[in-house]
């Protein structure tokens, strides 16, 4: 089955003129589709061109399969179920510019962070760009009742997304394909734990996303201890790969901080972060680390969290404390996933009871 959703406009109108059909209709299947209607839906489409379609190609191969809403604040946890029936996260929260969406970009991870629960099993297999644009559509039909759509997008949930370099890029050109879902990538973060030749790569596409790091220590011996990426490559080495990028694109980078106590989050932490820092176009998140069992991490004081920040602003780095939304629902990422689903070899969704 082919699936349209990763297609441009110009391919699905060629692959409609290879089934036989007229390639005009490929520009209204297109648009249809970034409108997250399935080919029932495609009204202007005649009834025997949808029924044929249907037996060759699948327009909406995500949906979702359940969720939480955060009586916190709002924030909504979305657990999407793929057409292999692998399940993958993504949260939905609101703010008053818009609407965020965190998205996955692989079923599982094989980078093997300490902290992260989407690791745990491992990387089952890389997402497609249509599929990504699936977490997008399928969270917009959520939003239909509010008359609001998907204005951000963090590809920071299930997955590192240079790890996925090719469908990635994909996707992130499907973003901004004239007639589809038209989300300015000056709104797109993507997150990464530093895979440094695709950080290079990246920085020669000419796309405006925001390049986030996931950094978690202030030298290589505490990085270790978390990060098996960080035996491949030194943080000297995704700091220069980090200036590229502010060179090539003109826009700051962001280290994601993860603070976890008695592991990175002392003073003398702060100090060795605002030094390696020091000169760069960037920003500081600090996450105060969502608890994981399995990894045995824990995470820190109020108190801490101040004393760290306060290390840093003293030093000029720029520096917030990431808001904590979600929290009563399983917010951090692989967490869901791992609840509702338990163990196994291949974790389907259907393997639920």
């Amino acid at each position: 089955m082919t699936e349209l959703a990763g297609m441009t406009r110009d391919e699905i109108a060629g692959w409609m003129k290879e089934q036989g059909f007229p390639a005009f209709r490929g520009k209204q299947v297109f648009e249809w589709i970034h409108r997250g209607v399935d080919f029932d839906g495609m009204s202007n489409l005649p009834a025997s061109m949808r029924e044929e379609l249907k037996k060759v190609s699948v327009a909406q191969g995500v949906s979702i399969r359940m969720n939480q809403t955060s009586r916190l604040d709002g924030t909504v946890k979305i657990l999407y179920e793929l057409r292999d029936g692998n399940c993958v996260e993504g949260v939905l929260m609101r703010y008053k510019y818009g609407v965020s969406l965190c998205i996955s970009t692989q079923v599982g991870c094989r980078m093997g962070c300490r902290f992260c629960a989407s690791t745990l099993e491992g990387r089952i297999r890389d997402l497609t760009a249509g599929e990504m644009l699936g977490e997008v559509l399928a969270a917009n039909r959520f939003l239909i009742p509010e008359g609001r759509k998907v204005s951000h997008i963090v590809l920071m949930g299930s997955g590192e997304p240079l790890d996925n370099y090719t469908e990635v890029i994909r996707f992130l050109h499907l973003l901004r394909e004239e007639g589809g879902i038209t989300i300015s990538l000056r709104n797109v973060s993507l997150s990464t734990c530093g895979i440094v030749p695709k950080m290079y790569d990246l920085a020669e596409e000419n796309l405006p996303v925001t390049l986030c790091v996931s950094l978690h220590a202030p030298n290589d011996e505490i990085r270790k201890k978390t990060m098996p990426i960080a035996e491949r490559w030194t943080i000297s080495e995704i700091l220069d790969a980090c200036r590229n990028y502010i060179q090539k694109t003109g826009r700051r980078v962001i280290f994601e901080y993860a603070l976890s106590e008695g592991v990175n989050a002392g003073e003398k932490d702060a100090e060795e972060l605002a030094e390696i820092l020091r000169g760069m176009q960037c920003h500081v998140n600090l996450i105060p680390l969502n608890e994981v069992r399995e990894r045995n991490m824990k995470g820190v004081s109020e108190e801490t969290v101040k004393r760290f920040m306060q290390v840093l602003e003293k030093r000029h780095i720029s520096v917030t404390r990431r808001r904590e939304m979600g929290d009563d629902i399983e917010g951090a990422c692989g967490q869901l996933r791992r609840k509702i689903i338990g163990k196994g070899e291949n974790l389907p969704c259907e393997s639920s009871t």
